[in-house]
């Protein structure tokens, strides 16, 4: 029996599964002396370095969806760790460019292991990473993520001005 509630949101679903894969992934990759946070930013840079990428701080936020003062106070971390070199981006003397050194390569070779040993885990009950299911589900959240969301508009409707979501009108629904 599953113990998520029978008349579970989508929002509350995503949040449940969001919050099950970052206590994951934090586990998983604590004994590399990395965060979940830590590793978004290693594995991306990692990515980006192969593709022959230097990105930016703010690129990479982007990339990973994280504020880019986040990214920044991270960035810095890792660079005390000796994981990540920032350094500033000769075309543009405000932004600072991240690379991994050396020892940030072999942690993130070792993390991304780590972590898609929990992928094909977490994917299994959809037939694994390379399923049918687990392609349309990709899908999915591809569209979902491409979705503009007006933080104005959210604000709006908390307060009863404008048009009403869905479940303000159905105040037995949970809510996410």
């Amino acid at each position: 029996m599953s113990s998520v509630p029978e008349k579970a949101t989508p929002g509350f679903l995503v949040w449940r599964l969001s919050m099950k894969w970052r206590v994951a992934v934090d586990r998983a990759v604590a004994p590399l002396g990395l965060t979940h946070a830590q590793y978004s930013l290693v594995a991306s840079l990692y990515g980006m370095d192969r593709e022959g990428l230097r990105p930016s701080q703010r690129r990479l936020a982007d990339h990973t969806g994280l504020e880019a003062l986040y990214v920044s106070k991270l960035a810095r971390a890792l660079e005390a760790a000796g994981v990540v070199d920032r350094t500033r981006d000769p075309a543009d003397p405000r932004a600072i460019q991240l690379t991994l050194t050396d020892e940030g390569r072999e942690i993130a070779r070792r993390a991304i292991r780590v972590v898609q040993g929990l992928l094909d885990q977490l994917l299994e009950p959809l037939g694994g990473l390379d399923g049918e299911r687990t392609k349309a589900f990709s899908r999915e959240l591809a569209t979902l993520l491409d979705v503009p969301l007006d933080p104005q508009a959210e604000t709006d409707a908390h307060r009863g001005i404008g048009p009403h979501r869905d479940n303000d009108r159905h105040p037995d629904k949970e809510q996410s």
